[in-house]
């Protein structure tokens, strides 16, 4: 019954927070693509998204709304699923959970404002500048030659009428991914917590975590080396930083441990003392 009452908070709040970021879709769709726009003024082309399809428009708002409302509602969820498993803990495990609950959605936005403002504009530029680029190698390769086109013709001009579907997919795309990646040290603390990993471990496992980081760049972002050098970078800085963190877990327990041993040395010769008849 209690976890009923909890994932049903979880989804009116969820619902919510979707129907609420729906009415700010707009705007908010605006503030997605305006770096794709800026890149096309900055090569001379107008910042001019289109739609393809009469439902393009409802299902990116659609799209906007069920991951901002996510976002929105994220600690409300934490929150229930929190209140959920504290009964069961110690208040020391209390304590020791609740900063990782706050840490997550932070650093979640702190990945999606990353792949936003740095990891967008990137692969925005690179792609804009390649259809700049065919151009040019296709002009070097002909010799210039006018007499491939059409009689009334003297120049044929590439532009590009950027999909609001297609932007926007790959705009999202970058903010979850980014946003996943910055949850890896919240993840391998709490293993590192919970004994499940530990930082010998993790070192010993740190080339194999390279590959892993290479080919989830290479999944999550498009084929440009620039994003996924970057990806690549971010992920196995957090992965450093999460061995240090299992570190500082670790020793941490490690100092319970002995003040644990500690105590129960000093009440055993108490014990000891006392006639085998009497004890």
């Amino acid at each position: 019954a209690e976890l009923r009452t909890r994932v049903l908070y979880c989804l009116y709040s969820l619902l919510a927070a979707v129907l609420f970021v729906f009415f700010f879709a707009d705007p908010m769709l605006d503030f997605l693509v305006r770096p794709l726009a800026k890149i096309l003024v900055e090569y001379g082309q107008e910042s001019t998204l289109i739609f393809t399809a009469p439902q393009e428009k409802f299902f990116a708002f659609f799209r906007i709304s069920f991951i901002g409302g996510f976002m929105l509602a994220f600690p409300i969820v934490a929150f229930q699923m929190w209140r959920f498993v504290a009964p069961g803990l110690y208040r020391n495990e209390q304590g020791a959970f609740l900063p990782f609950i706050i840490a997550s959605p932070l650093l979640f936005l702190l990945g999606a404002s990353f792949a936003h403002y740095i990891v967008t504009p990137l692969a925005m530029r690179f792609f804009v500048g390649f259809a700049d680029i065919i151009p040019m190698v296709s002009e070097l390769v002909t010799g210039g030659d006018d007499d491939v086109l059409a009689p009334d013709l003297t120049e044929v001009k590439t532009v590009i009428l950027p999909s609001i579907k297609e932007s926007l997919d790959l705009t999202l795309k970058f903010i979850f991914a980014f946003g996943i990646c910055f949850q890896l040290p919240v993840l391998l603390t709490l293993m590192g917590m919970a004994g499940l990993v530990n930082s010998e471990g993790l070192r010993n496992v740190r080339k194999y975590a390279v590959v892993g980081i290479l080919v989830l760049a290479a999944i999550v972002t498009p084929p440009d080396v620039i994003t996924q050098v970057i990806l690549f970078t971010v992920v196995y800085l957090l992965y450093e930083i999460s061995i240090w963190l299992v570190i500082m877990v670790g020793r941490k327990q490690e100092r319970k441990l002995n003040v644990e041993e500690f105590s129960n040395e000093e009440e055993s010769p108490v014990a000891s003392d006392r006639h085998p008849e009497e004890l």
